[in-house]
């Protein structure tokens, strides 16, 4: 029996749902019921009536998946794989911040731990986080852990003051302007796709700034053949199978995780099989961590 074939077996006696982030290997993709960004994904944990959740990602997604759907079991493929960003920020400045600024409003991407969710007022995703902080009655804005897209959401809504964590994505940080000049020179007719992970001055260079699913939506929208993509390589699985006659071209740097790339065929054959790396979580924190999201949520609507 096929690696695959003993997947969609395994899935069958389960009653489990496989979720695949966009940053996950080609072949993970192809097995899943769903493809989305984090957000998306526990949206659909919440819906499924699966019992069993399989989510190809890493560990804040599990987390996430976890607190929306706390009667089911997530499990991960690896459950070393994690987000360096997703702990980049510091529970003991937030509470300094907090007695500084009376009206301070933490707002979290959702790229975080379900710890730091819990210090929080609010959870963004890339997608949906100028709709939020627009909407926030708060003044002072103090956005964790992503540094770059906090700046780019502070470019967006000057009227607000914003504090800055020293939070990034590896990924994104490391894309150059220089890899985009050399993108451009190499192909001139492309159009230059830029996630807000990224830092601002490559910002500056895009044609449109979006999240992953954002860049997508707008390739295959979009008139134009040729396209610069700035983000994790694993998005091109997508944008090649939504747009087959149009041509995806990385900035021309690493553009890998090595976390989301931990998540194999085998890894998810195994977890479904043996039903171990399951995610658990405190009840406690799991109620504190659905607080932001759910203001989130009703903020979003």
């Amino acid at each position: 029996m096929s690696t695959i074939d003993k997947i969609k077996e395994l899935k069958r006696e389960r009653n489990a749902v496989i979720l695949a982030h966009y940053y996950v290997e080609d072949e993970v993709q192809a097995i899943a019921d769903y493809v989305g960004d984090s957000f998306y994904l526990s949206k659909i944990a919440a819906k499924e009536q699966a019992d069993v959740i399989c989510f190809c990602g890493v560990s804040f997604m599990g987390e996430s998946a976890k607190i929306l759907s706390p009667q089911k079991t997530v499990i991960m493929p690896d459950m070393q794989a994690d987000c360096p960003m997703a702990h980049m920020a510091d529970i003991e400045k937030i509470q300094k911040l907090r007695e500084e600024y009376e009206d301070l409003a933490v707002v979290c991407y959702i790229n975080s731990t379900a710890e730091l969710k819990t210090y929080s007022d609010v959870c963004v995703t890339s997608s949906n986080a100028l709709k939020i902080v627009r909407k926030l009655p708060n003044q002072h804005i103090y956005f964790i852990p992503d540094e770059n897209l906090g700046r780019y959401v502070a470019s967006q809504v000057p009227e607000k003051e914003f504090i800055f964590n020293d939070g990034f994505c590896h990924v994104h940080k490391d894309i150059a302007a220089e890899h985009i000049k050399q993108a451009r020179q190499a192909h001139p007719h492309a159009q230059v796709l830029v996630h807000p992970e990224c830092t601002p001055d490559v910002a500056e260079m895009a044609d449109y700034i979006g999240s992953t699913s954002g860049i997508i939506d707008y390739a295959t929208a979009s008139e134009a053949q040729e396209f610069i993509i700035c983000t994790e390589v694993g998005v091109l699985y997508e944008l090649q199978q939504k747009n087959p006659g149009k041509r995806f071209y990385p900035a021309g740097h690493q553009q890998f995780c090595p976390n989301m790339k931990l998540v194999t065929l085998e890894k998810v054959a195994d977890a479904l099989e043996q039903m171990t790396n399951t995610v658990e979580m405190d009840e406690q924190v799991r109620l504190l961590a659905n607080k932001p999201l759910e203001r989130m949520l009703e903020l979003g609507r």
